[in-house]
């Protein structure tokens, strides 16, 4: 009888370490797997500041790894370094790849607007004469939408083509679009070879003031849209004068019906917090409903003369309130910006020295996150810290103006910021 008994609980025991062992096993399964980094000049920044604000988030990334249909929206937003797109289209990419790919997300006329566009998409018209809004202007040359743009056009027929670009967009086809436009303009319909396999809703009411949310479903998966004006007074067969209408457009939300990541990525080149510390503005940008807002700026505001960071700190602050106020179920995530060069004269010769405003700045995100209670991830330090830029620029990482990066430097940053966010979250994981 003793020796059952032992035999007994010697197999409770094997049973129990093997449990044990399936689970460890499981966990390990569990844990997301991190990219190479392509260069070894950065003190990489493994973890995320404040990480339990981000728990929420994280959950919903469990969700999609369990099977479940759902879409988690991320918004990056940004200055020049992520109107570019190659930063924050690496995280984009990144996270979809392990959590599923919901679609390209915000696109945003750039081009009409005269200006760089990222490189997966194109937003084409034959109109050629635009007024463009930008929330850098003091004084507006027209309203901005979520993209922090707008354009205007006083033409009494336009049309707008959007295309997915065939090599660097792949993946990105789409059976939905949001259209946002002015309460004011001319409403849009399909026209082209696919018109009859698009379903159209036209909004009725604004989703926020000034702005109209159109909804066009596409009956399988597509790489382009057409669309073309229409002056009809809905449900008539009335035309509205061309002069009734004050023809402004923002831009499209892309998705594709799956569930995954649904990464926006908004950058204005010049952005500043003070730009977009506008309510009306994020009254829009919460329309996107965002489960984590990414907030990418700084390095335009230490080119001030006078860059003072208490005062930029209060920008900052403010800026947090109105997302806290619109968008109270939102993550937050600041990040600093990396150093860079600033131009100077020395004998009248015109030479290049490191921006030293970019540090001071660095430090005044981390310690308003800490005590508004917000994550934080320090790209100042995780791409080399003081006198950085010197490497930065020495492996042709750089832009010729020093300011900006190379699409090879802010692709491996956005694995930078990555990587700093997996191995948080198994940390996290790693914790329960």
């Amino acid at each position: 009888m003793m020796k059952q008994t032992k035999w007994l609980v010697s197999l409770m025991v094997c049973l129990a370490l093997m449990a044990i062992s399936a689970a460890g096993a499981q966990e390990k399964l569990d844990t997301i797997p991190l990219p190479s980094l392509s260069y070894s000049i950065g003190k990489e920044v493994d973890s995320i500041m404040s990480p339990s604000s981000l728990q929420p988030f994280f959950a919903g990334l469990d969700s999609l790894r369990a099977g479940k249909d759902t879409v988690l929206t991320v918004v990056h937003l940004g200055d020049s370094h992520i109107q570019a797109g190659y930063y924050s289209g690496q995280m984009m990419r990144l996270l979809q790849a392990q959590f599923g790919n919901a679609g390209r997300g915000w696109i945003a006329p750039f081009k009409l607007s005269r200006t760089n566009e990222p490189d997966d998409y194109f937003i084409s018209s034959a109109i050629r004469e635009w007024v463009a809004g930008r929330c850098i202007q003091a004084n507006k040359k027209c309203p901005v939408g979520i993209g922090g743009i707008g354009i205007q056009s006083v033409s009494p027929s336009i049309n707008l083509d959007v295309r997915i670009a065939p090599n660097n967009g792949a993946g990105y086809s789409f059976s939905q679009a949001i259209f946002y436009r002015g309460e004011k303009s001319m409403p849009m319909l399909p026209t082209g070879p696919l018109k009859d396999s698009v379903q159209t809703s036209l909004a009725m009411v604004p989703a926020v003031a000034g702005v109209m949310a159109d909804t066009f479903r596409i009956a399988y998966p597509v790489d382009t849209l057409q669309l073309h004006s229409t002056r009809r007074k809905q449900g008539t067969d009335q035309l509205l004068p061309a002069s009734s209408f004050r023809n402004v457009y923002y831009g499209f939300s892309l998705t594709n019906g799956n569930p995954g990541v649904l990464y926006h990525s908004i950058g204005v080149n010049g952005a500043m917090f003070v730009n977009y510390t506008d309510e009306s503005y994020v009254r829009q940008l919460a329309l996107l409903k965002p489960s984590l807002l990414i907030v990418s700026l700084g390095t335009n505001e230490t080119f001030g003369r006078r860059f003072n960071s208490e005062e930029f700190s209060g920008q900052v602050r403010a800026f947090i309130s109105l997302v806290k106020k619109y968008m109270p179920d939102t993550a937050i995530l600041l990040t600093t910006p990396p150093e860079c060069y600033k131009r100077t004269y020395v004998d009248k010769k015109r030479t290049y020295v490191r921006n030293a405003n970019t540090q001071l700045a660095a430090k005044a995100l981390v310690k308003v996150a800490h005590e508004e209670g917000l994550a934080c991830w320090d790209l100042f330090t995780a791409t080399g810290g003081k006198s950085s830029c010197t490497k930065w620029h020495k492996e042709r990482l750089m832009g010729r103006d020093r300011i900006h990066f190379t699409k090879e430097g802010y692709r491996e940053q956005g694995t930078l910021l990555y990587r700093a966010l997996m191995q948080t979250k198994n940390k996290k994981d790693d914790d329960r």
